[in-house]
């Protein structure tokens, strides 16, 4: 543990603050809506701070009231604490509100644990409904104590998904016409609490224990910096490089971001679809794809 810590420090020190260049926006109801359970909402006095909550009827939700192609999405998030075992907060970005058969999306999920075990965050990526590309990591630090922030920097080059300005997974293009990089459609932003004990915590071995409910995520300083959709295509389009999170700099891993990202792979990545040989006798194209260019 001092280990970890001394590493965080340097990492913190070394920081590259992509969200100090993205735009701070408003209320909640200025940015979002509640897809469900609106009496699971609420705020803080001030509404600075939102909460979502899970009980055993039913848990909550919401998402942005613009789609964006491309940009720079980040938020604020405590997680639930305690025991939280078959409990998942979703922070994600989708083509749609659902699970449709050709949606494309960006996954943040929060895995559940019982108290004093490691909280888990895993990624995952679709194009036109495919997914199963998942990465599962350890945070070096306990998500339930404070807010942190989860961030995505997605353009025609690389999805990079970052936690306090950290890479912990970059996801990149070939540049061709592919089955892999979501990069035609728009996407709202959702984040979401719901029961998942049926695989969230150790596969599914570790039940939802309704005793401890209700279940509480806390959300605040949504950011984005992104090309907000209109149709039939909007004014900002990512080849133009008219905007930060599509130009050179942005495309790639900066020198400091590859010494923390390198860091994060040797010390935190719990599973990688593109290191799975059972479930991939070949691997997915993508895999071939270096971070590191």
């Amino acid at each position: 543990m001092p280990t970890l810590l001394f590493i965080a420090a340097l990492m913190a020190a070394s920081y590259f603050i992509i969200s100090e260049a993205a735009d701070s926006k408003g209320s909640f109801q200025d940015n979002f809506d509640i897809m469900w359970s609106q009496e699971h909402f609420s705020t803080s006095p001030d509404g600075q701070i939102w909460y979502l909550s899970l009980d055993k009827e039913t848990g909550c939700g919401f998402q942005t009231k613009q789609r964006y192609r491309f940009g720079w999405f980040s938020m604020k998030l405590k997680l639930v604490g305690g025991d939280s075992a078959g409990v998942v907060t979703a922070y994600y970005m989708c083509t749609e509100n659902g699970a449709g058969p050709t949606r494309d999306e960006l996954d943040i999920e929060f895995l559940g644990n019982r108290t004093g075990q490691p909280y888990l965050i895993q990624t995952n990526v679709y194009k036109n409904g495919t997914g199963g590309r998942e990465m599962r990591h350890m945070l070096w630090f306990d998500p339930t104590e404070d807010f942190h922030s989860y961030s995505v920097l997605w353009n025609n080059h690389q999805i990079v998904f970052f936690v306090d300005s950290t890479p912990v997974r970059v996801f990149k293009n070939n540049g061709e016409a592919n089955n892999f990089f979501p990069n035609e459609k728009p996407m709202y932003l959702f984040s979401s609490i719901w029961n998942a004990d049926d695989w969230a915590t150790r596969g599914g071995l570790e039940k939802t224990d309704w005793k401890k409910a209700p279940f509480v995520s806390s959300y605040k300083d949504f950011s984005v910096d992104g090309c907000q959709w209109e149709d039939p295509y909007p004014a900002c389009v990512s080849t133009t490089t008219r905007n930060w999170w599509d130009q050179y700099s942005a495309w790639h891993l900066s020198d400091s971001q590859k010494m923390d990202y390198a860091w994060v792979q040797r010390n935190l990545v719990i599973y990688d679809y593109c290191k799975d040989y059972e479930r991939f006798p070949t691997l997915p194209v993508e895999c071939s794809l270096s971070p590191w260019d």
